[in-house]
């Protein structure tokens, strides 16, 4: 997803393109730094086909609107014989990209956003601008701004709202939630995926009575197209900002995890698993230093911070169709929501592979927990393997210095007999579980 994010709202697409060393340097009003404009469209474009990546672009409709986007859209996809196709075969792109996903907008409910917009007055912008890129190419899936978490003001009303003016042009609207424990509470921590869950539950109700308002035929699904982890840094980071003078490219938001986090990670994945029927998109944000999975130095090292690796596992095997499972286990009460599972899991089945795969979380820090896994109706596996991520200090991290303090191990001790899988699982941990068929 580019541009942004916050910085979107303010970003002339146009400064990203042409030679680097004419790019103009501007002010990012989003986080009181300069940008170069050293990366733009066609960095970007490079760098995804690199990472073998679909690009996910979004249009400015903060401090700009409809035009701008339009002819970002015909720089991108159009293939030549028009002024800014033309412009991007002379910047060193022939072939058009053809992207598919564009994002009306970022987090227009938000009073910190430059442009923020009531829903009526983003609802009607987002729709016109919808229909005239639609214009442009039918097929395009478009987003349209849902709440920037669940605790604002104006939700769900903005939902409901947005969706009502613009829902026959639009394909998601897309939700964003980060997860703190500025109280040091682990057991509350782990719970706020059941709220994200309600948080996803509304949306899906929302849109559920705008379509039976509009007697409409088209379902419209979410894009969480923002989440993760973020508060070890903030309240610091949010200080050196009010201080800086408009710094280029400083350290900000480096967040580094912990052991705890792989938990609260894992989590949130199972759960866009288990919602996968109406999350269809689900973008962790970023993707390096900045609140990100992997870490680095500039020309140095680069090192696994420790939630890559229930990212890894859920993007790697998180494959197929997902499973619906019938849970059994003790649960707990959390301010944040009641009758938690001790046991957070997620199931995966990928046909084409013959596997089944289950994500595991013990929210339990003092007992270890015996999961019994059920699979008679896939007929007879074949095998089972377990990985564990487990570290005795919640607070346990990777650094330069030992990255692999916090990281996956396989275990013995899984069983398979009869079409069902048994194993052991100590306190506060994450397993993944494959069972081939």
């Amino acid at each position: 997803r580019y541009p942004g994010g916050n910085f979107v709202s303010a970003y002339n697409w146009e400064d990203g393109i042409g030679p680097q060393s004419e790019r103009p340097t501007r002010l990012d009003l989003a986080w009181r730094t300069a940008e170069s404009n050293q990366v733009g469209i066609h960095e970007f474009a490079r760098w995804a086909e690199a990472a073998n990546t679909e690009m996910m672009l979004a249009v400015n409709l903060g401090s700009r609107g409809l035009d701008a986007a339009r002819n970002f859209v015909e720089y991108v996809n159009h293939p030549g014989g028009t002024y800014w196709s033309d412009l991007r075969r002379k910047n060193g792109q022939a072939d058009p990209w053809n992207v598919k996903l564009w994002c009306l907008g970022n987090e227009m409910d938000g009073p910190w956003q430059v442009g923020h917009k009531s829903a009526a007055e983003y609802g009607h912008l987002a729709n016109e601008t919808a229909k005239a890129i639609r214009s442009f190419d039918d097929k395009l899936e478009l987003v349209v701004c849902g709440s920037s978490h669940s605790d604002m003001p104006t939700f769900p009303q903005w939902e409901a709202t947005v969706l009502d003016e613009s829902y026959d042009q639009v394909d998601y609207i897309s939700l964003h939630m980060y997860f703190m424990n500025y109280e040091k509470n682990t057991r509350e921590y782990l719970a706020l995926p059941e709220k994200l869950d309600r948080y996803i539950g509304s949306v899906s109700g929302v849109i559920d009575y705008i379509k039976a308002k509009k007697r409409s035929k088209k379902d419209v699904k979410i894009s969480f197209d923002e989440w993760n982890v973020w508060y070890h840094e903030r309240e610091a980071d949010e200080k050196r900002m009010k201080e800086w003078d408009w710094p280029h490219a400083p350290v900000l938001l480096e967040d580094v995890y912990n052991f705890e986090d792989v938990l609260q990670v894992g989590c949130i994945l199972n759960t866009f698993i288990r919602r996968s029927d109406v999350v269809r998109i689900a973008c962790i944000a970023q993707l390096v230093n900045v609140i990100a999975p992997i870490m680095t130095e500039p020309g140095g090292a680069a090192w696994k911070q420790t939630i890559y690796y229930p990212f890894q596992f859920a993007s790697c095997f998180g494959r197929g169709t997902a499973l619906a499972l019938d849970v059994d286990c003790a649960r707990y009460n959390a301010d944040v929501a009641a009758d938690v599972s001790y046991l957070d899991i997620a199931g995966v089945h990928d046909d084409d592979a013959g596997t089944l795969t289950f994500f595991a979380v013990n929210r339990n820090g003092e007992e270890p927990m015996t999961i019994d896994l059920a699979l008679e109706r896939f007929g007879e596996a074949k095998s089972v393997e377990h990985t564990l991520i487990k570290h005795e200090n919640l607070e346990a991290a990777n650094t330069k210095d030992n990255p692999e303090n916090v990281k996956p191990v396989k275990q013995d001790g899984a069983t398979l007999t009869n079409g069902r899988v048994s194993l052991t699982v100590p306190p506060y941990s994450y397993s993944m579980i494959r069972v081939t068929l």
